[in-house]
């Protein structure tokens, strides 16, 4: 009998489709393997903004996440809105117990609508808990910048800023220069298993289509880790899968804000061509 690679996404739930765990389906699927899901909020959301979110009763993520892991399995885990500090100790347990190491962490803070989605108390609880026992962040410049408690100010920065997060947290680090204005985009990874650093230079991309590309990176990532690319593969290829994502849903029009990446445009394209 053939086997799936897995990935055991643990995120809230946007209503819109675009990011949350929506997107971490439709990027784990798009990306070769099975999605599974541990939800941690439900958000009232669309492109404009978050409308409202309610938590999940802690007892119900756990048992969520313990039903996946104790039948499924999972190759990969990747992490993404967690909300508060209760949420972020329960998974931080639950992954601990069933000694789950190959972990991607999009440390998500705040909506590209601008709307808080983690509460400022669990900060240092995701800081101190959650970020020393994942493998793998994937921080934007903001979150960066609450991380290492400073500003990073330039591009040039990127490389000395992903080390020092690297080495203060003893994680691997993909921080990511969407919120810079320069033309080209130039993410940085910092491997922390080998003390080497990547640059990943794309073209900017003048779309209004980026809701929900830190959680396609992300689970995009988690799937290249889950299919057993090592940890520079699965960087580069994430970032090309979403760099095509954003290109191939630039000129679409969904909703009033910001629109969503095309997940999977390789299959659409196959199959609007053949029509």
């Amino acid at each position: 009998m053939k086997s799936y690679h897995r990935v055991l996404a643990i995120a809230g739930s946007d209503s819109g489709g675009g990011a949350g765990i929506q997107a971490d389906i439709k990027a784990i699927s798009a990306c070769g393997c099975f999605a599974t899901t541990a939800i941690t909020a439900i958000t009232a959301q669309n492109t404009v903004g978050v409308l409202d979110i309610h938590p999940i009763p802690i007892d119900t993520l756990k048992k969520q996440m313990e039903a996946v892991l104790g039948d499924i399995g999972t190759d990969c885990v990747k992490i993404g809105m967690l909300h508060n500090s209760e949420t972020i100790l329960t998974v931080q347990e639950v992954l601990g117990r069933f000694q789950i190491t190959n972990i991607v962490l999009d440390p998500v803070m705040v909506a590209t609508s601008g709307n808080q989605l983690l509460q400022s108390e669990a900060i240092e609880t995701l800081k101190h808990v959650l970020i020393p026992a994942v493998r793998v962040i994937t921080p934007n410049l903001p979150e960066a910048e609450i991380l290492l408690g400073e500003k990073i100010l330039h591009q040039d920065d990127f490389p000395l800023r992903a080390q020092q997060l690297g080495k203060r947290y003893k994680v691997s680090v993909l921080l990511k220069a969407g919120h810079l204005h320069d033309r080209d985009l130039i993410d940085v990874f910092y491997n922390y298993e080998n003390n080497e650093t990547l640059e990943l230079k794309s073209k900017r991309i003048l779309t209004n289509n980026m809701h929900g590309t830190g959680c396609t990176l992300s689970s995009a990532l988690s799937a290249f880790l889950a299919r057993g690319y090592d940890l520079n593969e699965a960087v580069c290829k994430a970032k090309d899968y979403v760099n095509n994502a954003i290109v191939e849903g630039a000129n679409y029009q969904i909703g009033k804000g910001h629109g969503p990446v095309k997940h999977f445009y390789d299959y659409w394209n196959i199959l609007l061509s053949s029509k």
